[in-house]
């Protein structure tokens, strides 16, 4: 069996966000994704999340091709968390290539590319400059 993990914020969910985890899911039988925390996402860009980890699990369980998901504590850990989970492949966005390639040795790494012109930073920027 195919194991395919994935990680992300999935903040302000949109169509880029749908793209990869369908394509994810294309490459095996089981997609699990780990959703970042509203502590780590604020570690990494100094804001919380727009929507709760809580309602981004919601959001992100919901989908049809997402087997499990999970919260992920810490960007440090995702080695833990491909063993834990036995996946086989980890897959994300082109704008990580080559930042995961020191997890090879324990599972194949794939970075797909993201969905042109959309991105949760420039949205979430558009509506404030609405208001």
């Amino acid at each position: 069996m195919r194991r395919v993990i994935t990680f992300g914020t999935f903040d302000v969910f949109h169509i880029g966000h749908v793209n990869i985890l369908k394509r994810a899911k294309e490459f095996g039988d089981l997609l699990i994704v780990g959703v970042s925390s509203d502590s780590l996402n604020f570690s990494k860009k100094q804001r919380y999340p727009i929507y709760s980890q809580e309602e981004r699990i919601e959001i992100i369980s919901s989908l049809k091709f997402v087997d499990h998901v999970f919260i992920e504590e810490s960007l440090d850990l995702k080695l833990e968390y491909i063993r834990k989970y036995e996946a086989n492949l980890l897959v994300m966005g082109d704008d990580w290539k080559g930042r995961f390639d020191w997890v090879k040795d324990e599972c194949e790494v794939i970075y797909l590319p993201r969905t042109p012109s959309i991105s949760t930073t420039e949205i979430i920027e558009i509506v404030r400059r609405i208001k």
